[in-house]
């Protein structure tokens, strides 16, 4: 149990779970607020949210953890876990404000019963009035009929909540509304109940909506699925917007005691699907059955019924009786981008962005791709993209047939395929630069690229490729006031590496290639050579390549790949992934992999303490010599069967053993001896082939 305060501030604020997604954010939230201030201004307000003077004071949160071990949060001024009802009830007795979250978790809501029973009953002992806050869920509101049968898009209101009906799984939550606002009655002087019905909660790092914003920024399926048919209109609002419900409720104290808490949206549950994928993937969206949501073990049989709800609520009392300045009043699908903004700087999914280069087999391609496997980036090789594109073109040409809708795009495709395979044909199967730049800025600016980051593997090569390739087509072209380049923030990487060792060390490196892997990397010596040159004359002008990152303050760190791993430079470099960890079949492979790299190392050890307590150099390499042997002969009998069982026995049988077999048995009849299962075996041994 955590240390309780004895000093009772007159803004402290309990939530409980304060370490879950929405009752962490709407701490986090209003720890930032001064008190009162929700009915200034909405200039005044943000202001007043990140300048404190000094008169001013902000709430101060405390609140229960389910995790003790977790960092301790630094919006809480105390931190409370597995407290018996008796110390939880003097937490609450301490605080003027207690806001209880059942919006989340249904194991909540007997601690919400019990917890506004407990203060209902101690009310004659409260130093000073309090205010107490239920947020619930409008899943309480799941089954209540159109306030008009004959015109179902009106809207239900607060007016209406007498009318409403629960889910059947939220009835548990319409008890504790009623009970609530039942206590709340009886002396409003010394305590006020509030009920805030929330609809969906979306924003900052996600909870309900996440897998479908984890599942576009991966972008390891084609399309991202739309559960059911989709048609079903979600009411949603935004964390922070809820957060400040709960602010204007405490400066306000309103008269009304019942808030439906939803955004103006009217956005159906595949309209919100449709704007997360085309913000953060290719937009290609599937309907699924209901039943393939329980395969993806992110969504939940609870997730499924708040994602199938189906209401048109409108919340009323939050406009007429509060002063509560939105942040997404529009909805989720409006303020995507912002919403994604948000979503990516809180789990810190940010794209990493490094560009390698150097001398040819410097080894800039096998670290870009031990890098691309660390850091879960995307590969940018010339040959690869290049031929990436038109084997794209070459699908989408052969995958659909032309339709009104999609005939422009397919001719476009056809169009640029033709060109790219003509130019191709007229330079012995390269592309120009133009056509190369062009393709490299695509693949930079698509969707996985920006969302994950990339490895950029040899290229630009030269200065002016730099300034095409990460220009901002945005910038006016006639603007050449400044001397620095104008570029894309978006595709400019932000780590340039430039790899480098001396010519003898490359050439010793290319010599040791087989000439089958040479001839395909173009590394056969008069080509490495020439091609060696041409990279330290390239590098030796004016104004290089490097000099372009300079220019732009992006300073390059270069790497002698003689004496450093450059991986290892580079990922101390770089540091942390960020980005979602690994897989749970990942995780499971890297713990198979470790595991039999335990087991190899324990039999290792095991043959080597045998090897020094022989201690003889002469049986120490005999016994290396005959495990190799064995080895040998392991692997030729392995060889052996597998060789065997390729050809059907049958077959086998009837031509390698039977005609021995019945030979024998023909002459055993001729001689009839005394045994003739000794004679037969006999006569087998003697006319083995394999002898």
């Amino acid at each position: 149990m955590a240390h309780l305060s004895s000093e009772s501030d007159s803004r402290r604020v309990f939530l409980n779970n304060i370490d879950s997604y929405s009752s962490k954010y709407i701490a986090q939230f209003l720890s930032s607020c001064v008190v009162g201030k929700s009915l200034n201004d909405e200039e005044e307000e943000e202001e007043d949210r990140h300048e404190l003077s000094s008169g001013d004071t902000r709430f101060q949160i405390v609140g229960t953890v389910k995790n003790k071990e977790a960092k301790k949060h630094t919006f809480a001024l105390e931190e409370y876990w597995s407290l018996s009802r008796e110390e939880l009830l003097q937490c609450l007795m301490q605080c003027d404000v207690i806001v209880y979250n059942i919006t989340e978790h249904c194991d909540l809501i007997d601690e919400a019963t019990w917890a506004i029973s407990a203060l209902h009953s101690e009310i004659e002992h409260f130093g000073s009035p309090k205010i107490f806050i239920l947020l619930s869920t409008i899943m309480t509101w799941a089954m209540t009929k159109p306030a008009d049968p004959d015109d179902p898009d009106i809207p239900l209101t607060e007016d209406d909540y007498k009318r409403r009906r629960p889910h059947p799984n939220f009835k548990e939550h319409t008890s504790t509304e009623k009970l609530v606002l039942k206590l709340g009655k009886t002396k409003k002087s010394k305590l006020a109940t509030y009920v805030v019905s929330s609809g969906l909660q979306y924003g900052m790092g996600e909870n309900i909506f996440h897998f479908f914003f984890q599942t576009a920024w991966l972008g390891e399926l084609n399309s991202i699925p739309v559960f059911g048919p989709g048609t079903n209109v979600i009411p949603a609002i935004h964390i922070h917007d809820l957060a400040r419900v709960v602010q204007n409720i405490i400066d306000h104290k309103p008269k009304t005691h019942y808030f439906i808490a939803v955004d103006d949206s009217k956005n159906t549950f595949e309209d919100i699907v449709k704007a997360i994928a085309s913000t953060l993937g290719s937009g290609k969206i599937e309907n699924v059955p209901k039943e393939d949501a329980y395969v993806t073990k992110a969504i939940t049989e609870t997730d499924l019924l708040y994602l199938s709800v189906n209401l048109r609520t409108e919340s009323v009392f939050l406009k007429d009786r509060l002063n509560l300045h939105w942040e997404c009043e529009s909805g989720i699908v409006e303020n995507i981008a912002q919403v994604v903004e948000e979503y990516k700087q809180t789990r810190q999914l940010l794209p990493i962005k490094i560009c390698l280069l150097g001398p040819p087999a410097v080894g800039k391609s096998s670290a870009a791709v031990k890098l691309c496997r660390y850091y879960k980036l995307h590969h940018i090789n010339i040959n690869e993209t290049v031929n990436e594109k038109v084997r794209q073109l070459e699908e989408l040409l052969e995958g659909n047939e032309k339709t009104s809708e999609n005939e422009e795009m397919l001719i476009g495709a056809e169009a640029q395929l033709k060109t790219l395979k003509n130019n191709m044909l007229q330079n012995n199967g390269q592309l120009d630069e133009q056509h190369v730049m062009h393709i490299i800025r695509e693949k930079l600016n698509s969707k996985p690229c920006r969302n994950q980051g990339f490895v950029l593997d040899g290229y630009p090569k030269t200065y002016t490729q730099a300034e095409q390739l990460f220009h901002d087509e945005n910038t006016e072209a006639d603007d050449t006031r400044s001397a620095i380049p104008q570029y894309s923030k978006v595709l400019i990487p932000e780590f340039i590496f430039s790899l480098d060792a001396t010519d003898a060390f490359l050439k010793e490196r290319v010599q040791s290639l087989p000439q089958n892997v040479a001839e395909e990397m173009h590394y056969t010596q008069d080509e490495f050579t020439e091609s060696l040159a041409q990279f330290r004359e390239t590098l030796a002008e004016d104004e290089s390549v490097l000099d372009y990152f300079d220019y732009l303050e992006v300073h390059p760190e270069h790497i002698d790949c003689e004496n450093v791993d450059t991986v290892e430079k580079i990922i101390k470099t770089v540091g942390r992934p960020k980005n979602y960890g690994p897989s749970p079949e990942e995780l499971e492979e890297e713990r198979k992999r470790k595991e039999d790299e335990w087991h190899q190392q324990l039999k290792q050890e095991e043959v080597e303490r045998e090897l020094r307590q022989r201690g003889e150099n002469d049986k120490m390499t005999a016994l290396l010599e005959e495990w190799s042997r064995n080895m040998a002969e392991v692997k030729k009998q392995e060889h052996e069967l597998l060789e065997t069982r390729s050809v059907p026995m049958r077959h086998y049988l009837m031509k390698y053993v039977m005609p021995t077999v019945i030979q024998g048995l023909m002459d055993c009849c001729k001689v009839k001896p005394d045994d003739p299962v000794d004679y037969l075996a006999e006569y087998l041994f003697r006319n083995n082939t394999d002898d």
